[in-house]
């Protein structure tokens, strides 16, 4: 079986998450706790969800949520960080990461952008 980078990424990214969770409640940030819980374990749930669509529009649909859920875990995770909630190389870990899926999935999206919708892309200028 072919391994999935994004998948398996995504996957791993939300098992350190739910830690973080399991973490931040035992500190009585019940909160943001939820809040990086849920965006950050949805990136992985609806990157699966794109590899099973019915469609090519479904498929889009997903990822486009998949990397907006991205971008919020990574606003959350800077909250954190900047409010010394965690400590700043644990933050930086998680960024990391999220930049990274950030960038897979913007790859993504934009391959797939190439290839089904060819003339909606911006001219790039070398």
């Amino acid at each position: 079986m072919k391994t999935n980078i994004v998948l398996d990424k995504s996957y791993s990214f939300s098992l350190r998450i739910i830690k973080l969770y399991k973490y931040l409640k035992e500190q009585k940030e019940y909160a943001l706790a939820l809040q990086v819980l849920r965006c950050g374990t949805s990136i992985g749930a609806n990157t699966e969800e794109a590899i099973g669509a019915s469609s090519k529009k479904d498929f889009k649909a997903k990822l486009d949520i998949a990397y907006r859920e991205a971008r919020e875990t990574k606003y959350w995770l800077r909250l954190l960080k900047d409010s010394d909630i965690i400590e700043c190389k644990l933050a930086t870990s998680f960024i990391t990461d999220c930049e990274e899926l950030l960038k897979i999935i913007g790859a993504i999206q934009y391959t797939f952008k190439q290839r089904h919708f060819p003339l909606a892309l911006p001219i790039r200028n070398s």
